[in-house]
């Protein structure tokens, strides 16, 4: 009840995203939180983030599939990781220097799902290390069981066999990165899976967001070519 009071505030109305995310990030003295939307076969975007390092942090994953979010919607579980400059196990190597640089020190990531229902991850930093508190990782818990009544909530006000804007936007990023991933496997006569490799390869060395390099494969300012390495393409 304390949760959802700090939610509805003095006027009761529908809940936004984006202040799901500020207020999660409040609640839980965290530097910033972000939503995921995902899908069992590749994450598809950002619902909301409160700030632009925790936008950052969506985007890196959703750039090169790794990191506390990916795992935490594969695994079925909260994935924590208190440290990311000294961590006790070693993981996400081109995640963790991407986002230390941008400011974060600790990251947690919490299931969004109803059931089985698997709908993403509610994602949060902190600017310093440090675990979580057994209140701090209660309330996330919470927040990510709101989070996917939003969700379900949003998609209710859709027409028949439509998605509402707010959950359009997130997967219309991934309906461009699908259609680039099977042009370029088609340039390289390759499987799905390593098109969408070389893709994000080429995003990571060329420091670009995904959907930014998926965009120019599809207008044809792009092309791949088996013979070459992942950095060595027509454009």
């Amino acid at each position: 009840m304390r949760i959802v009071a700090l939610l509805v505030g003095n006027e009761p109305s529908e809940l936004e995203p984006k202040r799901l995310c500020l207020i999660s990030a409040e609640a839980t003295h965290m530097s910033g939180a972000g939503i995921m939307l995902m899908t069992d076969e590749a994450s598809s975007g950002s619902l909301c983030a409160s700030d632009q390092v925790s936008a950052l942090i969506n985007e890196v994953q959703f750039t090169l599939g790794e990191g506390p979010c990916i795992d935490a919607y594969d695994q079925q579980r909260p994935v924590m990781e208190p440290n990311l400059v000294a961590p006790v196990v070693t993981r996400w190597l081109a995640f963790t220097g991407a986002v230390i640089e941008a400011g974060a020190q600790s990251v947690f990531a919490f299931p969004v799902q109803i059931g089985a229902v698997k709908l993403g991850v509610i994602g949060l930093y902190r600017d310093r290390p440090g675990p979580m508190t057994d209140e701090q990782h209660a309330d996330s818990i919470v927040f990510a069981n709101i989070a996917a009544r939003v969700i379900l909530d949003l998609q209710a006000n859709a027409p028949p066999g439509a998605l509402t804007a707010e959950l359009g936007l997130a997967f219309a990023v991934q309906s461009v990165i699908h259609q680039a991933t099977g042009m370029v496997a088609v340039q390289l006569g390759s499987s799905l899976g390593t098109a969408l490799l070389r893709l994000r390869a080429y995003a990571f060395s060329n420091d670009q967001p995904l959907v930014e390099v998926a965009r120019d494969v599809v207008a044809r300012q792009l092309r791949f070519h088996p013979e070459r390495s992942a950095s060595d393409t027509d454009s």
